[in-house]
């Protein structure tokens, strides 16, 4: 009794009965039966499917949905596992708490599911039981995939990427973006010819998906055409081959333009000469003079379908002698520059020395050498220019980037510790030798760049390559030397068996210790 509110305090029990059974003491419940005896009456799980089978195709990776439906799942996926729960029958006499996979072999065509389900029974009282069902995998080719394997060369549509420039270096770029996202996935088949790429699609949608994927990429225009394959009078069926032309823009990264004057004026009277130091779904524009940047869509460019004054093809190589204090900093495209006088000579004639303003005040340093254009000795023929009344105005040098080759030619036979995939191509003709090394310098040269710019490779996926030694008299690389790819941008995507976890873990202990 409490004495100071007058009241008295009453604590409620709860008391407990004999299960009917067993007579062992239990709380009370509607069945008056315990958990055990309760089980051993009822199987709520009777009459539910315990076995099933489901058709695979090994070829495209996808699971039938009856009656013509093919779903795509990976291995032990949430796709899968909801793919597995639609297909039992008369589950919706039970409620589903719980479902997991249970592991088995890969390779037993076999795929086990745990599910947990509820249901009421005698006078309301509600049982929890777990059970596994059994999915036997049974593979058989779509009709996509049957009709390729008869006739390889049967596609329905294809997409012609092209760039109209004398290097490869967008399309190298371009092949890792399309790996790291998977939009080449439902290809039939992968064609490299001259200045380009065919994608065959069995399908009108995969094209034009893929079509879609390019454009948020890279400014591309695009233009589609039909041809009359077949045509069925009784039943008034039409088949048609589908072309999707693709064009890419042909300014590319570290390209020098020329803007005309309308497109200058749209961009608050930038330039005109200015540099490409971005390309995505738009191109970025800086000033190597004043740092002034703007952006220039797909739309603004393919109106007026302007081209580069100079490539990456025409750069030359510079000494840099002497370099001021920057005068100005900006950030443009994510990238930052600074603005500086320099001193710099050309390699083939030392004794002419040039004094420029450069974009590159932030990292170049006497002694440093640097890859830029020659616009001294250079003979321009550009409309453009002469329509601005440029063409004898234009600075002497316009420095691009700085250059490690120095450096790397002491670690010239020394390996990567690093490696790309690439997709499956094939060649339309077969390639001279000249071409061959005209490919794998190139290819060179975009390595270099992912290893030079860090924005460069933020979207590719750098795997470690496993076969690599690492010398013992090797050292880290700083700003001193050629940069290289950290190595913890390769963990990112790196995909360790258990084994290899084990020892990257034992290795970061060590480390930490």
């Amino acid at each position: 009794m409490n004495q100071q509110s007058g009241m008295f305090t009453v604590h409620q029990t709860v008391g407990s009965v004999l299960c009917c059974k067993c007579g062992v003491p239990m709380a009370p419940n509607a069945a008056n039966m315990c958990v055990t005896c309760l089980r051993s009456e009822v199987d709520i799980t009777e009459g539910l499917q315990k076995q099933v089978l489901i058709i695979h195709c090994p070829e495209c990776d996808c699971y039938l949905q009856p009656p013509k439906t093919w779903l795509k799942a990976q291995w032990e996926s949430k796709e899968l596992l909801t793919f597995c729960v639609k297909r039992l029958k008369n589950l919706n006499k039970v409620r589903l708490v719980h479902a997991e996979f249970v592991w088995t072999e890969p390779h037993s065509k076999r795929i086990k599911v745990k599910l947990r389900v509820q249901k009421e029974v005698l006078n309301g009282a509600v049982l929890e039981q777990a059970y596994v069902v059994e999915y036997t995998i049974r593979d058989q080719m779509c009709d996509p995939c049957s009709r390729i394997q008869a006739n390889p060369d049967q596609w329905i549509a294809s997409v012609q990427l092209r760039q109209h420039v004398p290097h490869r270096r967008t399309f190298f770029y371009l092949e890792q973006l399309i790996l790291k996202h998977d939009a080449a996935s439902r290809a039939i088949r992968i064609q490299q010819v001259d200045q380009g790429i065919d994608f065959f699609f069995g399908n009108r949608s995969h094209a034009v998906n893929f079509v879609d994927f390019l454009r948020k990429l890279v400014p591309v225009d695009y233009r589609h055409d039909k041809s009359l394959v077949s045509h069925d009078s009784k039943s008034n069926n039409y088949n048609y081959k589908y072309t999707f032309s693709v064009e890419i823009c042909p300014i590319c990264r570290e390209d020098l333009v020329c803007l005309p004057q309308k497109v200058a004026s749209s961009l608050g009277n930038l330039g005109p000469t200015v540099l490409c130091t971005k390309v995505s779904d738009s191109i970025t524009l800086l000033d190597p003079i004043t740092l002034r940047h703007a952006f220039l869509d797909a739309k603004q460019y393919w109106r007026y379908r302007f081209r580069s004054a100079f490539t990456s093809r025409q750069l030359m190589k510079y000494f840099v002698f002497d370099v001021e204090p920057p005068v100005g900093e900006v950030t443009a495209g994510g990238t930052k520059y600074a603005l500086s006088y320099a001193q710099v000579a050309r390699e083939s004639d030392i004794g002419k020395i040039f004094y420029i303003l450069t974009h590159l005040g932030h990292i170049l340093k006497p002694g440093d050498q640097a890859l830029g254009y020659d616009l001294y000795a250079a003979n321009v023929n550009d409309n453009e220019l002469e329509k601005h009344g440029m063409t004898g105005s234009l600075p002497e040098v316009i420095l691009i980037k700085k250059s490690y080759e120095e450096q790397r030619e002491r670690k010239k036979n020394k390996p990567r510790s690093w490696k790309l995939k690439s997709l499956p191509m094939e060649t339309s003709d077969p390639r001279g030798r000249g071409d061959e090394e005209k490919m794998s310098k190139e290819y060179e040269e975009f390595l270099r760049d992912l290893e030079e710019n860090p924005e460069l490779r933020f979207n590719v996926s750098l795997y470690r390559d496993k076969d690599y030694q690492p010398s013992e008299t090797a050292s880290m690389t700083d700003g001193e030397g050629a940069p290289s790819v950290p190595i913890e941008e390769l963990l990112v995507d790196l995909k360790l068996s258990d084994e290899e976890e084990e020892e990257e873990d034992e290795d970061e202990e060590d480390m930490e210790e």
